[in-house]
C-alpha cells in the first residue's frame, strides 16, 4: 500500500490530464474551475485504496475515481445554489462567477460526464460500478431533501437526523469504498464489508463536523465557529441537548434558535454552555467513537493482508482526530 498522499497525488494528475475546457466554453469551463479548486480528495483516493488492498493496481480504478470527485463536485455545484453560497473553498462558487443558469447547466453536464467514466469499464464491472452509482446518487438528493425539510420542521427526531446524513453524506463514503472493490473483483461480502466501514466511518465523520462546528478551533477548522447555531441547524448536538436539557435549558434552547442576532456571539456561547452543562457535548463524542468503532469492526470480516486492513483503519483514525 502507498501513503494517501502518494494516491492523491496520482488521482490529481489524472484529473489534470482528463479535464480540459471544451466548447462551448461557458459549459465547460465552470467544470474546469470546479474540478481544480483545492480540495482534499478523500473520496476518490478511497477508491483506489480499496482497489489497492484487494490486490489491484490503483490505476485500474482511477476513471471510477474521477467519476466519484466529478459528482461530488457536482452535487456541490448544486448545493451552493440552493444554499446561495457566495464561496467555495474560499473562491467564489460557480454561480457567483457565472450565473446561477451556468451553474445548473454546468451541474448538469457533470452528472452526466460522472456516468460517462464508467463506460471505460466493460461488463458485469460497468453494470455493478453503474447500479450502484445510480442508488448512491438518488441517496444523495434523498438526503438533501431531507436537509432542507427539516429547516422547516420542528419536530425532527435523532433516527430522523441520522437518516439524513446517512444519505447526505455517508453513503457516497461507502459507496467509493465500493466501487474500488468492484474495479478489483473483490467477493460480494468483501464490498458490503468496506462499504459498512465507509457507511458508518461516514456517519461518525459528518457528526464530528457538527461537533467542531460549536467547539472547534476557528484557526484550525476553517471556517467560522458556530456557524450551524448562527443558522439555527437541527444538528446532532441540538436534537440530543432537547432530549437531556433540563426543562429551563430547553425553553432557552429553543427561544435562542428562534432568533438570528447581528451579533451572534452571546447566543453561541449560552447555546455551547447548553450543550456542556447538559451532558450532550460528552454524549456526542461518544457517538462518534461508536460509530468509528463500528467501522473498524466491519475491517474485521475482510479477508485480505492485516497492513492492508491496518492502512484503512489509520485513515480513519486519522479522519476522526482531525480539528479541521
Amino acid at each position: 500500500m502507498q501513503s494517501i498522499e502518494f494516491y492523491r497525488s496520482e488521482f490529481i494528475s489524472y484529473l489534470e490530464k482528463r479535464v480540459e475546457t471544451q466548447e462551448p466554453r461557458n459549459l465547460y469551463e465552470p467544470i474546469t474551475y470546479i474540478l481544480n479548486l483545492e480540495g482534499k480528495r478523500l473520496r476518490p483516493v478511497l477508491v483506489l485504496m480499496a482497489a489497492e488492498i484487494f490486490e489491484v493496481d490503483y490505476k485500474k480504478a482511477l476513471d471510477a475515481a474521477l467519476s466519484v470527485e466529478v459528482f461530488h463536485n457536482f452535487s456541490l455545484v448544486h448545493d451552493d445554489i440552493m444554499d446561495r453560497a457566495p464561496l467555495r473553498r474560499g473562491k467564489p462558487s460557480v454561480h457567483e462567477k457565472w450565473n446561477i443558469n451556468t451553474g445548473i447547466l454546468s451541474g448538469d453536464a457533470m452528472l452526466i460526464v460522472a456516468y460517462q467514466l464508467f463506460e471505460n469499464y466493460e461488463n458485469p464491472m460497468f453494470r455493478d460500478l453503474a447500479k450502484l452509482f445510480s442508488k448512491t446518487a438518488l441517496e444523495v438528493c434523498e438526503g438533501q431533501q431531507y436537509d432542507m425539510d427539516f429547516e422547516e420542521r420542528d419536530d425532527v427526531t435523532i433516527p430522523e437526523y441520522l437518516k439524513m446524513i446517512e444519505y447526505k453524506t455517508a453513503v457516497l463514503v461507502a459507496a467509493t469504498l465500493k466501487m474500488g472493490a468492484i474495479v478489483a473483483k473483490a467477493p460480494k461480502d468483501a464490498q458490503d464489508a468496506v462499504y459498512d466501514f465507509g457507511l458508518n466511518l461516514g456517519i461518525a465523520f459528518q457528526i464530528k463536523d457538527d461537533f467542531l462546528d460549536v467547539f472547534g478551533d476557528s484557526e484550525t477548522f476553517g471556517k467560522q465557529v458556530g456557524g450551524d447555531i448562527i443558522e439555527n441547524k437541527k444538528t446532532f448536538l441540538y436534537l440530543k441537548a432537547l432530549e437531556l436539557a433540563k426543562p429551563e435549558q430547553k425553553k432557552e434552547l429553543l427561544d435562542l434558535y428562534s432568533i438570528r442576532p447581528e451579533d451572534p456571539t452571546a447566543k453561541i456561547n449560552s447555546i455551547k454552555e447548553i450543550f456542556i452543562d447538559s451532558g450532550t457535548a460528552k454524549i456526542t463524542e461518544t457517538a462518534i467513537e461508536g460509530y468509528t468503532q463500528r467501522a473498524f469492526k466491519s475491517l474485521e470480516r475482510l479477508d485480505v493482508p492485516t497492513d492492508k486492513k491496518a492502512s484503512l483503519q489509520q485513515f480513519g483514525e486519522n479522519l476522526m482526530r482531525r480539528q479541521v
